[in-house]
């Protein structure tokens, strides 16, 4: 690995209290990179006109322009909106920021199905804070990816700010009944709920693949930027796994 560092921008919702200082902690041990947030306003997840025009991109593209000016070597919107507003709308986003600011990009969404692919999980378990509909609209986005949750358990919250508040210990119990409905992996589908330090503890307590979004975030971005995985290995079997996906420049 290159000893340049490297610096990852993340495009952050504006009510999320999670996904930084996990980022962080998760940083503090991978010498040489250091992450950068810019933040846009979202307050609450839900499938009206209003919750879902907080994701337009002609919002989250400012975001990105910012982060490009710390010469960031590599973009995420780190939330999971495409999971249910449609994974092309995460596709034309990426393509959009590398095309502005000549960054790779990628999301949440698309860090987490890069994930599932790489580790060739067939059974997943969606483990999320959403409403009922919103859950039901996921399911459906996923299975036109051909990954069609095996199993789910959501908490019905849609204020974005409660996501932060809910409990590792509600996550790890989640986790749990999603794996002994047979998943094989699990997805922690939402930036704003503190699972990435459960991960490798219920990974070897079940021995199934446990996927936070902010640390599958983590993993796709490092290596988008060319930085070593390796040095996250505490942190889940994900960062023993490539994606093996390359990015073409699109400018």
């Amino acid at each position: 690995m290159s000893t340049k560092r490297k610096r990852l921008g993340m495009i952050t919702p504006s009510s999320n209290s999670v996904l930084e200082p996990v980022t962080n902690a998760m940083l503090a041990g991978a010498d040489g990179v250091t992450a950068h947030f810019s933040r846009f306003r979202v307050t609450e997840i839900a499938l009206d006109a209003a919750a879902l025009s907080q994701f337009d991109a002609s919002v989250m593209l400012p975001a990105a322009d910012l982060l490009a000016d710390a010469k960031v070597d590599a973009i995420a919107w780190n939330g999971t909106s495409a999971s249910w507003l449609g994974i092309g709308r995460d596709r034309s986003l990426c393509e959009a920021i590398a095309a502005r600011t000549g960054v790779p990009a990628t999301t949440s969404t698309l860090a987490c199905i890069d994930a599932v692919r790489a580790l060739g999980a067939k059974r997943v378990g969606l483990v999320s804070p959403y409403t009922d509909d919103v859950q039901r609209r996921i399911a459906g986005v996923w299975a036109e990816e051909g990954i069609a949750p095996h199993t789910e358990r959501h908490l019905g919250l849609r204020d974005n700010f409660s996501f932060g508040e809910v409990t590792p210990a509600t996550i790890a119990s989640m986790v749990r009944a999603v794996a002994a409905e047979g998943a094989d992996a699990v997805v922690i589908l939402c930036t704003n709920l503190d699972g990435a330090a459960l991960a490798a503890s219920l990974e070897r307590e079940l021995d199934i693949a446990v996927l936070d979004s902010v640390a599958v975030t983590l993993w796709r971005t490092l290596e988008l930027a060319g930085g070593d995985i390796r040095a996250l290995t505490d942190w889940g079997r994900i960062f023993q796994t490539s994606a093996v996906i390359k990015w073409r420049r699109l400018m």
